[in-house]
């Protein structure tokens, strides 16, 4: 697997929090019974999802409220879902036309995350055998949720305050005890000077 390529900046003295979610190439359709005219939407699906808060979803063919329809890559958030329902806090359909049927909420799949553990190293350059910063999934600053299919980092503000480098690269991986390693982000690190200390 080839990783994704982000760039980050991070602010010295500041908290840095990002979360990271894996989307496999399947695609899952929950037909929709029912769209809210309410603040926020509320969509109804016909059978079960698993569509975990904070994922990205589109809305195809919905009759009637056709202003809820996803054009291109317009995607939702799912933030909050039960287990037919998904709320879209984005959206106010208050105004929009009403629901009158068909549809379906279309999102990836995600992938399983239960067995692996993540690391994450910061470097001066890919070749430096020096690390500048380290996380694990053994330490706070790195957390997989399995309930939501996220991979949370968080460097604390105690961190960043000593970090000594304005740039840098990293890489995260993805990894088991059975030996697998699966490269999942790399990218370059800017640290911007604390200005309020």
């Amino acid at each position: 697997m080839q990783p994704a390529k982000l760039n980050y900046k991070i602010y010295q003295g500041s908290t840095f929090e990002e979360s990271f979610r894996w989307e496999s190439q399947t695609k899952v359709y929950a037909p929709i019974t029912s769209i809210s005219k309410s603040a926020p939407c509320v969509i109804t699906t016909q059978t079960p999802h698993s569509l975990p808060i904070g994922w990205r979803f589109l809305v195809i063919g919905a009759g009637g409220m056709k202003e809820i329809n996803s054009t291109a890559d317009n995607y939702y958030l799912a933030t909050n879902t039960t287990s037919t329902t998904i709320t879209i806090n984005q959206v106010n359909s208050l105004l929009y036309t009403a629901y009158t049927t068909g549809g379906v909420v279309e999102y990836n799949q995600p992938v399983p995350l239960a067995g692996l553990k993540a690391r994450m190293q910061f470097r001066k350059a890919v070749t430096s055998t020096d690390t500048l910063y380290e996380a694990t999934t053994d330490t706070p600053q790195i957390v997989i949720d399995l309930a939501l299919s996220t991979i949370l980092v968080n460097i604390p503000a105690s961190v960043t305050q000593s970090f000594q480098f304005t740039a840098a690269v990293y890489s995260l991986e993805l990894y088991n005890d059975a030996g697998l390693v699966i490269p999942f982000l790399t990218g370059n690190v800017s640290v911007i000077p604390e200005i309020t200390r």
